[in-house]
């Protein structure tokens, strides 16, 4: 991985995601079956996740799921802040 997230390339994020899926599977002590029950994945789709194999969102999220970590998009995608400017202009709009 590079120094930094923010200068890595797209294959290298996917790597790194699917490395961190498995240490999640790894310190949970389940198995790539275990996994694919719980989450309703095949077994293969588990283990490509796993190795930063281009997953969907959706895998990503059910896996997620089972860690318990679905949280963690909150990190991903954070609700957007609106600016007090914003807000000023939104209820000029109204006649405010």
């Amino acid at each position: 991985m590079p120094k930094s997230i923010g200068t890595a390339t797209d294959p290298e994020i996917l790597q790194e995601l699917g490395g961190r899926l498995r240490g999640l599977r790894k310190v949970h002590g389940l198995t790539l079956e275990e996994v694919a029950e719980r989450t309703g994945l095949d077994r293969t789709t588990v283990g490509r996740a796993e190795r930063g194999d281009n997953p969907t969102l959706l895998t990503v999220i059910r896996i997620l799921r089972t860690y318990g970590r679905l949280s963690a998009l909150d990190h991903l995608i954070p609700e957007p802040e609106v600016s007090p400017m914003a807000l000023v202009r939104k209820g000029k709009g109204r006649g405010g």
